[in-house]
């Protein structure tokens, strides 16, 4: 039996040896110098190598970001914008790519070192935002609470370089930014900032932001918050905010298709889809009367994130808005001893 497979097996080698030679040797023939000939069978060699090569990951993508060097460095302190009692704001500047991204910082006074948090803004048109805009209640109540607070604008906000790609590839590339941010921090040197406790809040479309943030680097950040925030499924957001823009759709139609055309790269720009990566705690906040961003999207997002086996929490407040208001208070709080208890040196 042993004989038989053996030499049927040489039979195979040879046969393959003998096809290749031929083809080699072909064109020394004129009968068979068949131009044809020549051109199909290198063509059926290069399709062969195609499907053996793995194919790079489209480049507005998460697998895109996974493979990413991030070079977020060169934290430049500049003008100070306002002093309180507790902490003093400058405005700031740092590497995210080849750009260059604003924002502000609040550094509590004191000689440190204090925990930090990144907080990710939601949507602002950027005609009429400026530097810190976001998020200022926020900014503060952290600040006065001992935190070191980094406000990014993200790319094409306030004094930030421009991104010209069109507006899908540049929102996602919003969570490049956040991340960015930490790794400045990191890399600052600053002695007031304790860079082994850092955490991220992010509202609205900054949750989204967070989320990818999260799925990307899954050892960035120590604990999560995620306020009123949109879905971790773009398709959703496309559906609910961009549909609505028939040069948007056209634009994205042409450069990538539409969901229902290209399920694959809506998949791959879907920070739920990678939601196994998450290794830091979340806690999601979020009002029943929200007329911005839908509740069921963040019981989705919990039930996912639990599927995913991450620690993940839900507040929902009875009547709020996307804002909060009368329950911000207490929003804030709950936040403040969510990173206080997984803030830990």
């Amino acid at each position: 039996m042993k004989k038989s497979a053996l030499y049927f097996a040489s039979l195979c080698v040879a046969a393959t040896i003998g096809a290749v030679s031929f083809w080699l040797s072909a064109k020394n023939f004129p009968e068979f110098q068949d131009a044809s000939f020549v051109k199909n069978s290198g063509q059926v060699l290069s399709e062969t190598r195609q499907a053996i090569a793995p194919q790079a990951p489209h480049p507005v993508s998460y697998p895109a970001l996974f493979a990413e060097d991030f070079n977020g460095s060169n934290l430049e302190i500049g003008e100070v914008l306002a002093r309180t009692e507790t902490y003093t704001r400058y405005y700031i500047t740092y590497a995210s790519g080849d750009l260059t991204i604003s924002g502000i910082m609040n550094v509590p006074k004191g000689d440190g070192p204090f925990p930090a948090l990144v907080l990710n803004h939601g949507h602002i048109d950027t005609d009429v935002y400026t530097n810190g805009r976001g998020l200022r209640r926020e900014q503060d109540f952290f600040a006065r609470n001992g935190f070191v607070v980094l406000h990014t604008d993200y790319r094409n906000h306030a004094q930030s370089s421009k991104d010209n790609r069109d507006r899908l590839a540049v929102r996602f590339s919003y969570a490049e930014d956040a991340i960015n941010a930490v790794y400045a921090l990191r890399r600052s040197g600053l002695s007031v900032i304790d860079t082994q406790r850092i955490g991220m809040l992010g509202h609205s479309m900054g949750g989204g932001v967070t989320l990818g943030s999260l799925v990307t680097i899954p050892d960035l950040i120590d604990a999560a918050v995620l306020y009123a925030p949109v879905s971790g499924d773009m398709r959703k957001s496309f559906e609910r905010w961009m549909d609505a823009d028939q040069d948007s759709v056209a634009e994205i139609a042409s450069e990538y298709g539409l969901p229902e055309a290209a399920p694959e790269f809506w998949a791959n720009i879907s920070a739920e889809t990678f939601y196994g990566r998450i290794r830091a705690p979340v806690h999601i906040y979020h009002g029943t009367t929200d007329d911005s961003v839908p509740l069921e999207w963040s019981k989705d997002t919990l039930e996912k994130l639990r599927q995913a086996g991450v620690a993940a929490e839900l507040t929902v407040y009875p009547a709020a808005p996307h804002e909060f208001t009368n329950d911000w208070p207490a929003f804030m709080n709950s936040a403040l001893d969510f990173f206080k208890q997984n803030l830990k040196s």
